[in-house]
């Protein structure tokens, strides 16, 4: 896994440019950018990368900055952070896959408001503990804790970076049924192969060793 930063899928964005100036003035103006790259940082919201059309690179900008190229600054409806996304970082080691079977759908996730908001699928972002020399202090391979973020383009022209429990996905072809399974509960164990006491290797050098019972 990387550590702290890693490269994203090429985003082709607008950046809202209160943010190049500390959120102090040219609200309501925007400016093209591409969103290259991200930083995890333990307790801190993804924070992204972009580079501008003059070439300067802005670091560490939160998901709410960006809005989709194709709409206008009074199109696009402004939402607060936590509502874009719903968790900080697990640790400053995140991974960042496409998976296929979601490349190009399209999803929808319940926001805090208890609204759906339909968007298409991006990229999804998680996180590990890197090695066991380093002290696991974060909570991202606790069972229950564990979230990962799916990158979402908004109908509304919003970003959105939502975990697996707030979105249902719409692939035609097999997502036949419409009920959304609320009574789902938590996933809390821990699975093992090896945990099991009751076997063991045959203690010898062949190939095709057989596997003894304990009595």
């Amino acid at each position: 896994m990387a550590y702290l930063n890693v490269n994203t899928p090429a985003i082709y964005a607008q950046i809202r440019r209160e943010y190049l100036y500390d959120l102090k003035e040219h609200h309501g103006e925007v400016e093209d950018c591409i969103v290259f790259g991200l930083a995890s940082i333990t307790g801190r919201p993804i924070l992204f990368h972009a580079i501008m059309e003059n070439g300067a690179v802005f670091y560490r900008l939160p998901i709410s900055a960006f809005i989709q190229r194709g709409f206008r600054i009074d199109q696009v409806p402004r939402c607060r952070l936590d509502e874009l996304e719903l968790w900080n970082c697990f640790s400053y080691y995140p991974s960042v896959t496409s998976f296929d079977i979601l490349d190009a759908q399209s999803g929808k996730y319940i926001g805090k408001d208890k609204k759906w908001y339909p968007g298409a699928y991006l990229f999804t972002v998680d996180w590990a503990h890197p090695e066991s020399n380093i002290v696991d202090t974060d909570h991202s391979e606790i069972p229950q804790e564990h979230k990962c973020a799916h990158i979402l383009a908004l109908e509304n022209g919003n970003y959105a970076a939502q975990p697996n429990n707030r979105i249902i996905w719409s692939i035609p072809s097999f997502t036949v049924k419409d009920e959304v399974p609320f009574d789902w509960k938590v996933q809390t164990s821990e699975w093992n192969v090896e945990d099991d006491r009751k076997w063991k290797a045959e203690d010898t050098d062949k190939y095709f060793y057989n596997i003894e019972e304990i009595k």
